[in-house]
């Protein structure tokens, strides 16, 4: 068959998909839209409740259909949407149009930084949907609260109106509790549907943690107020068997603010450990707050936690393993870069990350580094790249560069790779990619993409200009790992490169700076894996068969529960089950189908990966006598390498001065430029600024996020 009209066809299916994807959410978005209003209450929800009630499920049923059958229904549906995605490579070619150009245009937005328009509609929606929701609950709570219909208790106004506004401020926290756990969901089947990355949308779960707390907050000292004023002071011991739990939503809190006080930037920045800690109160918040509304309201919120605790369970179950640690290049800038062997298997797109975690360094830090190794270029090899900017990856620096070092072997575990779904630079005649600094890491895997794809795939490749500005002529050494660390011999003389490099804090190139890179090369050991996908070749289609299998399992085992034990007790007895006892059994049943489901899928995927893992050869870690000096402090003698001749020809020094971005940009002639930027702030801020100006069409920004 012809590889087109194959391909033409994955492209329509894709297509009917995300129609019918787009059909849900917008079902979901009026869902969220009727909500507050009473119509949904006295008509919608009442007629849904009678259809969906059953011994099986109770009242659960209808907060089952309405709000957690069709997020997770997105999950597992947009599991299959990747996994054609994957089947198609290189999929956009030169010059062609992307129909969400101009949505894809950057916006600066204080406390945000810099998001799409696409971004930016989307947030606009969510706090158009958080006022109209607040808004909507306090004219339908306080509509019928006057001096006449309080008669009877002797409350005052005020005072009937606090306790509802206490309310509706938490019933609107619950609809942000909703998303809070997509963003950090690594592997999400969701975010990437809406072009999204995980790395990307770190910054809306931090403000959606502060909104939450905020409304969280205020919910409980309008109630602590409205008890004090009313004399029910005792209600805030209450812990009810059936109804809300007053002690279990204190706890809930307590455990929130604590959690709180540590994510800013003041606290977090310098007592990392501490934030590291305390965000693990996540765990009793999401249990109190559970007994506190009670399990059948929570099923609101469950999608995105559930979805989470998938990809939670998963990663725990991949950092168990230690990995195999081939060797490291030791940069005289404060920087490594450390390569791991990896299954051929194992595929990831430019711009990806690692999580890496080093014991003897701190067993509990794990921390996100740019992935600078290709997987097309590297099939058997994994790189990322460390500059010691920090207490960790400068106590990693002097272990490895120390002359009296004699490091032969060094423990490690990883978690991801984590990355865009997919990539388009293809379709740009031209890529500039800005850099400030250690910013040049995610720009070394996107060249060694076009490598491949000129030299291997032979397709045209847009012309790439590289600007990268350093403090020190040292930090050059950087644009030395450019090409990979491989005895296997390659050319990229299709490629149109140019490298204009700037050192801002010197006026004239300081030769004597010339120092080796310095590599080493550690001892196997046989207990060491090869990084492997954690689901496999086809870890979409795992994906979507552990949350549909697991669900589905939770759905038996909870009908089973309900009809054979709970049912009886509610109908057959004088008591009723206590609401806090069935949240328990029922988050432990979620769990449990969690565990088997997941961890069978990942037993399966890692026998097939132990004959791999077998062959993984012994090498005896003698490191060389003399490492190779940095090819720009020897750009004037011979290079017996044609890719560092290459390399030293295309480069431009520029020492005392900065580059002129607008210059440079403006000028630029070709149709399509596309503008990647990864570097400090002002930097990030000066290019989006530049892009979105509207004084040059042919410039458009490609979004990239490392906020980790």
């Amino acid at each position: 068959m012809d590889p087109m009209v194959g391909k033409g066809g994955v492209n329509a299916i894709r297509r009917v998909i995300m129609g019918i994807l787009m059909v849900v959410f917008l079902g979901i978005l009026m869902i969220w839209i009727l909500t507050p209003t009473a119509y949904y209450k006295l008509n919608w929800l009442g007629s849904v409740r009678l259809k969906t009630a059953s011994t099986y499920f109770g009242v659960q049923g209808a907060t089952l259909l309405l709000y957690t059958f069709p997020l997770l229904f997105i999950a597992v549906v947009g599991s299959l949407y990747l996994h054609l995605g994957k089947q198609l490579t290189c999929n956009n070619t030169k010059g062609a149009k992307h129909r969400l150009t101009k949505w894809k245009r950057p916006v600066i937005i204080k406390g945000l930084g810099i998001v799409s328009r696409i971004e930016l509609a989307f947030f606009v929606m969510f706090i158009a949907l958080l006022v109209w929701s607040l808004s909507t609950y306090l004219h339908i709570g306080f509509e019928n609260i006057t001096p006449k219909s309080l008669a009877k208790s002797g409350e005052k106004v005020w005072e009937a109106k606090l306790e509802s506004a206490g309310l509706r401020l938490a019933l609107v926290g619950n609809i942000v509790l909703v998303l809070l756990f997509f963003p950090v969901t690594r592997g999400s089947s969701v975010l990437p549907l809406f072009g999204l990355t995980s790395e990307a949308s770190v910054k809306y779960h931090i403000w959606m943690g502060h909104i939450i707390m905020t409304l969280f907050t205020a919910h409980g000292l309008c109630y602590t107020i409205y008890w004090a004023v009313t004399h029910q002071s005792s209600q805030l011991l209450k812990w009810e068997k059936v109804g809300v739990s007053n002690v279990a939503g204190e706890l809930a809190l307590l455990c929130g603010l604590v959690l709180w006080a540590t994510t800013f930037p003041q606290v977090r920045r310098k007592m990392f450990e501490l934030f590291f800690y305390t965000h693990h109160l996540y765990i009793p918040f999401v249990i109190f707050f559970i007994f506190h509304v009670g399990i059948t309201y929570a099923f609101i919120m469950l999608p995105g936690f559930y979805l989470f605790v998938i990809d939670r369970y998963l990663r725990f179950l991949q950092s168990r393993q230690s990995v195999r640690l081939i060797s490291a290049r030791v940069l005289p800038c404060e920087t490594v870069e450390l390569n791991f062997s990896k299954s051929t298997d194992l595929s990831y797109t430019p711009t990806s990350i690692m999580f890496v975690n080093v014991p003897s360094i701190s067993k509990v830090q794990w921390h996100p580094f740019t992935i600078s190794s290709n997987s097309n270029l590297e099939a058997e090899k994994i790189s990322v790249i460390i500059k010691g900017e920090g207490t960790w990856s400068k106590k990693l620096y002097q272990m490895l560069s120390s002359p009296s070092s004699s490091v032969d072997r060094l423990d490690c575990s990883i978690e991801g790779p984590y990355g865009p779904h997919s990539t388009d630079f293809l379709r740009h005649d031209k890529l500039v990619m800005v850099s400030g600094g250690s910013g040049i890491t995610p720009f070394i895997s996107i060249f060694r993409e076009l490598i491949f794809m000129s030299e291997t795939l032979k397709l045209e490749t847009p012309q790439i200009l590289l600007i990268t500005t350093f403090k020190n002529s040292n930090d050059l050494t950087m644009l030395d790992l450019l090409l990979p660390f491989s005895t296997t011999p390659f050319e990229f003389s299709k490629l149109d490169l140019q490298i204009e490099a700037y050192v801002t804090r010197e006026k004239n190139p300081n030769n004597s700076l010339i120092k080796n890179l310095r590599s080493i090369w550690f001892k196997p050991n046989p207990n060491d894996s090869l990084i492997t996908p954690i689901l496999g070749r086809n870890n979409w289609l795992w994906l979507g068969a552990i949350i549909s299998s697991s669900f589905i399992i939770f759905l038996i085992l909870m009908g089973i529960l309900t009809r054979f034990y709970i049912y009886p007790i509610d109908h057959n007895t004088n008591n009723i089950y206590s609401y806090s006892t069935r949240a328990v059994l029922q988050i432990l049943l979620l769990c449990v189908s969690i565990v088997i489901c997941a961890g069978a899928a990942f037993l399966w995927n890692k026998k097939r990966n132990v004959m791999e893992t077998k062959q993984i050869q012994s090498m005896e870690g003698a490191t060389p006598m003399s490492s190779p000096d940095s090819w720009f402090y020897n750009a004037d003698r011979e290079l017996e390498s044609l890719p560092q001749q290459s390399l030293v020809q295309s480069t431009n020094l520029h020492y005392g001065e900065r580059p002129d971005l607008k210059k440079i940009l403006f000028e630029l002639k070709e149709s399509s430029v596309g503008v990647l930027v990864c570097g400090p702030k002002k930097m990030r801020h000066e290019v989006a600024n530049i892009c979105s100006s509207g004084l040059a069409e042919n410039l458009h920004f490609e979004s990239i996020s490392f906020s980790w």
